[in-house]
Parts: C-alpha cells; sequence; structure tokens
C-alpha cells in the first residue's frame, strides 16, 4: 500500500482560507495557523500583527463592510515553504452602497504544514519578487 503524503495541499488549503474569508467564519482558519502567525500587513500600510490581535484585526475589517468577498485569482506553490497568491476583494463598505475593488498579494511561509507569517501586499509585483526571493532564500 502506497503511504499516504503528509505534505498538505498548499492550493487546496488557500481556496478552504478563502472560503472561510467569504464566511467571515475567523475559526475555520485556525487549524492552519501556527500559534506564533504574524500577519504582516506593513507593505500595505496597516502594520503586523500577532496572536489575537489578528483575529481583533481581521474582525474589525470586516466590520467596514456591509458586504465583503474574496477571490482567489492567482496561487503558485514557490517551494521551501513559501507560496503566493493573488486575491481580489469586492466590497460594499457600510453606509456607502457603493461596490469597491482591490487587488493584493500574499505571500505566506509555512511550516509543517501550518501558516507562520502572511505578509500582504498592494503592490502585486513587489509582493511577487519578495515571495521569488524568499523561496529561494530558504531553498
Amino acid at each position: 500500500m502506497p503511504e499516504e503524503s503528509t505534505t498538505p495541499d498548499l492550493a487546496a488549503l488557500a481556496r478552504l482560507s478563502v472560503d472561510a474569508l467569504n464566511r467571515r467564519d475567523f475559526d475555520a482558519l485556525l487549524p492552519y495557523a501556527a500559534p506564533n502567525l504574524v500577519y504582516d500587513t506593513t507593505p500595505s500600510g496597516f502594520g503586523a500583527y500577532e496572536g489575537v490581535a489578528i483575529r481583533e484585526f481581521v474582525e474589525g475589517y470586516w466590520a467596514l463592510f456591509d458586504e465583503l468577498s474574496f477571490e482567489l485569482e492567482e496561487f503558485v506553490d514557490l517551494g521551501n515553504g513559501v507560496t503566493f497568491a493573488v486575491n481580489r476583494q469586492r466590497a460594499i463598505p457600510s453606509r456607502s452602497g457603493a461596490q469597491v475593488q482591490a487587488r493584493e498579494a500574499h505571500v505566506t511561509e509555512w511550516q509543517e504544514g501550518l501558516v507562520v507569517r502572511i505578509t500582504v501586499y498592494i503592490d502585486i509585483e513587489e509582493g511577487r519578487a519578495a515571495a521569488e526571493r524568499l523561496a529561494e532564500e530558504r531553498g
């Protein structure tokens, strides 16, 4: 009998994460998060968060919108525990009624099947370059 792979399907986990975000289900994200996870939005201007502060940031962000959805546009496993994703957000801010859209890059670092760091970039190509450098450095 062939041995089952213990390596998680990172693309499948990325899709599950987007689905959880669209349901506003923070708890569904926890099984894939390392206890010391860092959510770094410094390149996009919002700061870095750890532990409970991540949940507070995400839930506070969700609260800004009457409608908010995410779409995974691109996903690349660069190897060495680094993935790169492009997400599109479509939203209607509270009390606005006007739909807005944004794209952002997520550079995710994985260790033993868990996310240890997510860095968010508004500049997609800056994020892609950072992800490629990181994958090479970890190689």
